[in-house]
């Protein structure tokens, strides 16, 4: 799963103009672009389900080591009755424990740090997709709007054939650097499973109120002069 979202997300960030040169000779880039968009959703929420396990994971390795040092920690008052009893059978039970407990520590630590590193390598990927996405987006609107500027000189003068034909495909390459073979690559994967609406509201909110808070940060710092 891992490999497989790093790949995907690689491939539609890096991109290529492929796939628009492909829909160009079939008639349909728009339709193609519009696809593409779609491909991007699909992504956002195969990273989102992969960010939530990967939450999910996190807090239950933490809470386990809180119980664990919780644990360790009684039974080091267990083990100072024992030996005060003179029960020092009850003492050495303990104390062996006490060395399982400290066995399990480390690789609950380490799958914290793990899902610590793999949270924000996958929030990294959420941020980089939206960008994306808005970029071809923005492509896109553009891509219409030049379309509908040359269907309606095309209306005025004959000579709007010609303008036509080489404004459109000057568009679609400029167009197509923004995106990837999403079409080629995608359209035959199936898409992530979603997870909960309220899950992946939530996520959406929080990736929006960081996107802000960064976007406030890096102002504030053209406004002191300290970004050259």
């Amino acid at each position: 799963m891992k490999t497989n979202i790093a790949k995907r997300v690689g491939r539609i960030i890096s991109g290529s103009m492929h796939a628009l040169v492909d829909a160009l000779e079939s008639s349909t880039p728009e339709v193609v672009m519009e696809q593409a968009i779609r491909e991007i959703d699909s992504a956002i929420d195969e990273v989102r389900q992969e960010l939530g396990l990967t939450l999910a994971s996190k807090h239950l390795a933490s809470q386990r080591l809180v119980q664990k040092n919780s644990e360790h920690e009684n039974l080091s008052d267990s083990i100072q009755t024992a030996l005060a009893e003179k029960r020092e059978d009850l003492a050495e039970a303990a104390v062996g424990r006490q060395l399982d407990i400290e066995a399990q520590i480390p690789v609950l630590e380490e799958t914290i740090t793990d899902c610590s590193e793999r949270e924000r390598e996958l929030e990294s990927y959420i941020s980089a997709l939206h960008a994306k996405k808005r970029e071809m987006e923005e492509e896109l609107s553009n891509f219409r709007l030049t379309r509908n500027t040359i269907t309606t000189d095309n209306k005025n003068s004959e000579q709007g054939k010609v303008t036509r034909s080489t404004s459109v495909e000057k568009k679609v390459s400029d167009a197509s650097s923004t995106f990837d073979r999403v079409l080629s690559k995608y359209t035959k994967q199936k898409p992530g499973t979603s997870i909960s609406a309220e899950c992946s509201t939530k996520l959406a909110e929080l990736e929006t109120l960081s996107r802000s808070n960064r976007i406030k940060e890096r102002l504030a710092l053209f406004k002191t002069g300290e970004r050259s």
